[in-house]
């Protein structure tokens, strides 16, 4: 269940906030009253949404969403009982995912607070998604290598290279990537027998 974070300098509105929340299945892992509580709760427990007030004592709500949003993957909801320009720009570039304008009402929060969390758990899918393509074409460099000096190596084409390569790997009950990776390292001559013949 995603948890969520609550930070304003008033008592009742998190109160409110928390009930309506919770009401709707939430997790309210905990409450802060300004923007250094909020980043000390948000290294603590590492929520997936900070619902935060602009206005507060200590730290505003932009300057802490810029700090969270540099040290963790925790989406931030801001609340203001404003609407300027100026500060939907502030947040936008501290890297809020939505604001909204107090008062709040379930009708407004929960969407929100829907959406926001949506985001989140798509940016966590792109990054995995980045992190295994990264994962793959390291994978592919180094095959592209190894392939190389079994080229040099034993006078071969590269489609002769990439099969022998592919049998020494099925042979060796390795993956591809494994039997690059230890040619790179230990040189082709531990493979050499399998190399030659093919």
């Amino acid at each position: 269940m995603n948890s969520i974070v609550i930070v304003d300098d008033d008592p009742i509105i998190r109160m409110d906030i928390r009930e309506m929340l919770e009401e709707e299945g939430y997790v309210v892992a905990g409450e802060a009253k300004n923007g250094d509580e909020a980043i000390e709760i948000v290294a603590r427990l590492k929520p997936d949404l900070v619902i935060m007030d602009v206005k507060m004592p200590v730290m505003n709500g932009i300057k802490a969403s810029q700090i969270i949003r540099k040290m963790h993957d925790t989406s931030v909801l801001l609340l203001t009982a404003y609407s300027q320009r100026e500060l939907v720009q502030d947040a936008r570039e501290a890297g809020v995912s939505a604001y909204l304008v107090k008062p709040v009402s379930e009708e407004d929060l929960i969407p929100a607070v829907g959406i926001a969390l949506s985001q989140k758990e798509k940016m966590e899918s792109l990054k995995k998604d980045l992190e295994q393509l990264k994962q793959s074409l390291e994978e592919r460099r180094q095959v592209e290598k190894a392939k190389g000096a079994v080229m040099r190596a034993f006078a071969l084409e590269e489609d002769e290279a990439y099969k022998r390569m592919r049998s020494a790997s099925m042979a060796a009950r390795i993956p591809l990537s494994k039997l690059a990776e230890r040619i790179l390292t230990d040189g082709v001559e531990p493979w050499s027998g399998m190399f030659r013949t093919g």
